[in-house]
């Protein structure tokens, strides 16, 4: 059977807030709304730079497309002023004037077709570029966004990184030359039953797990040896007895 000094007992109590108030501490960073926050805008974030690399390959297709289309229709101009120069030169046989004049029908029939093609391509393009200018805005509004979110994040981190540095500090203090025993019971209960491996008596009831106890049980833990380490019998907890209350 566990002893310990009832004082050392009621000393638990105090190691125990501390070590509830650390837990609270721990969940509060590890739940953070700042935390979901940076997660949903990285997400967003991924989703839009997705967008942007597929924007920025038919941009860059379309440039490619275009400078083809630019590249025909500069032949075909090329072409047209060629034979024009032959005409007007007046060199030409009637039969090779024939065969100029029917040639440049058909190229400017062909530069025609190029040239809707070059606008068509420029329309697309342009459709693409804005689309992806938008895109860039927009995931520059999220970067914005996700820095002041990142900013909130390390700022309440920092605050309760020092509020941890702080109790365990505090913590240390309160469990120096408590007896071990009763500590290394502690600490193996507090992993089992959830971080609380220690509560109150209180009347009848248990502050760990808020049950009242039968009137034979808390007979038994009043009758008990002050320096007899009791245990919850719901729980399975250290209960510690403080003093009664003065009576009036």
């Amino acid at each position: 059977m566990t002893t310990a000094p009832l004082e050392d007992q009621r000393r638990l109590l105090d190691v125990q807030a501390l070590d509830t108030r650390a837990a609270q501490i721990a969940h509060q960073r590890r739940t953070h709304p700042a935390l979901a926050r940076v997660a949903e805008l990285e997400s967003r974030l991924a989703d839009v730079d997705t967008s942007r690399v597929a924007s920025r390959t038919a941009v860059k297709d379309l440039q490619r497309e275009l400078t083809k289309a630019e590249g025909d229709v500069e032949q075909v101009r090329a072409r047209v002023a060629r034979d024009q120069a032959r005409i007007d030169s007046g060199t030409s046989s009637a039969k090779d004037l024939q065969a100029i004049t029917s040639e440049l029908t058909a190229l400017a029939r062909r530069q025609a077709e190029l040239e809707d093609i070059e606008l068509a391509v420029m329309e697309r393009l342009e459709s693409h570029e804005t689309a992806l200018a938008e895109l860039d805005a927009a995931a520059a509004v999220i970067e914005g966004q996700k820095s002041e979110a990142e900013a909130e994040r390390d700022s309440a981190f920092a605050e309760l990184d020092r509020e941890s540095a702080t109790l365990a500090a505090e913590r240390e203090t309160a469990a120096a030359g408590l007896d071990a025993g009763l500590v290394q019971l502690y600490d193996r209960l507090r992993g089992q039953l959830g971080g609380l491996g220690a509560a109150a008596l209180r009347g009848r009831r248990c502050e760990g797990c808020r049950l009242e106890l039968n009137p034979t049980d808390v007979e038994a833990i009043r009758r008990s040896a002050p320096d007899q380490v009791v245990r919850c019998e719901e729980c399975g907890r250290i209960l510690v007895r403080l003093p009664e209350p003065a009576k009036g």
